[in-house]
């Protein structure tokens, strides 16, 4: 057995370091991007619930909010007041960060998730103690159904 020199230390260290550089990139946060009416507040709300979830989000103020949704294939029965994009889904309205992940994690053949309207209590909608149940709706060209349901933001 040949000892260790100073080169084969250093080559080692390298591809090391390399290994580690490639772990941290992988581990690197998903991107959303969020797009809001710049009047609505309550969107900046539910934005920094992604952010400390780890999600990176940019957000983009919209001019026509309608034509976003129309574009990124929201049908208006699902319509809420932002509509986000997130690994090649599309996010409408006041979604639990907790389906997010969900989703991401089952990747299912979807446009993507919705909770129409906004929710008391939903994420970004916290305003005292009513917390409305509602349903997170799972959606695309294979129609509509039930993905998770909520009050507040506990999974019920």
């Amino acid at each position: 057995m040949r000892a260790l020199t100073r080169r084969d230390f250093l080559s080692a260290s390298a591809i090391a370091l390399g290994a580690g550089a490639t772990a941290a990139l992988a581990e690197e946060a998903t991107r959303v991007v969020v797009h809001r009416s710049a009047t609505c507040g309550c969107c900046k709300a539910w934005a920094a619930k992604l952010r400390t979830a780890g999600f990176a989000v940019e957000v983009i103020d919209e001019p026509d909010m309608k034509a976003v949704k129309a574009r990124l294939g929201v049908p208006p029965a699902l319509a809420s007041c932002h509509t986000a994009e997130v690994a090649g889904y599309v996010i409408e309205g006041h979604t639990p960060v907790t389906s997010i992940q969900k989703l991401l994690a089952e990747k299912p053949k979807a446009t993507g998730l919705a909770v129409p309207g906004m929710p008391m209590g939903s994420p970004g909608m916290e305003m005292g103690e009513q917390k409305d149940v509602y349903e997170v709706v799972l959606f695309g060209p294979s129609g509509q159904s039930v993905y998770g349901k909520f009050e507040g933001d506990k999974a019920i």
